[in-house]
């Protein structure tokens, strides 16, 4: 398992605004700037209801860790959630739930 890649994703994930910006990208629809192949950094914003900066440093985060993909388009950034990057996340959740005695299993 790679620690340190795996550290940097629990680190983004660590952050509310940017669990609310990755369940954003997982539910945008067509009303808002979504084009399908993305969602522009203005309704990351709005929907945050953060300063540019402050959006754009969570977006930061969220790419760097693999979570999120971005794609600069003129003068946005549109952002994508990465398979690969919530794999890694899953995968590192269900090695640590294997490690679960079964009778802890049994009581969840």
């Amino acid at each position: 398992m790679n620690f340190d890649g795996t550290a940097a994703v629990f680190k983004a994930l660590g952050d509310v605004h940017r669990l609310k910006a990755l369940h954003f990208l997982a539910t945008a629809d067509a009303g808002c700037c979504s084009t399908g192949q993305g969602v522009c950094t203005c309704d990351v914003q709005e929907r945050l209801g953060l300063s540019q900066p402050t959006t754009s440093h969570h977006m930061k985060i969220l790419v760097e860790a693999g979570l999120v993909t971005s794609e600069k388009r003129g003068k946005w950034t549109y952002y994508t959630l990465s398979a690969q990057g919530l794999h890694l996340a899953r995968t590192a959740i269900s090695a640590l739930l294997t490690a679960v005695p079964q009778t802890q299993k049994e009581a969840v």
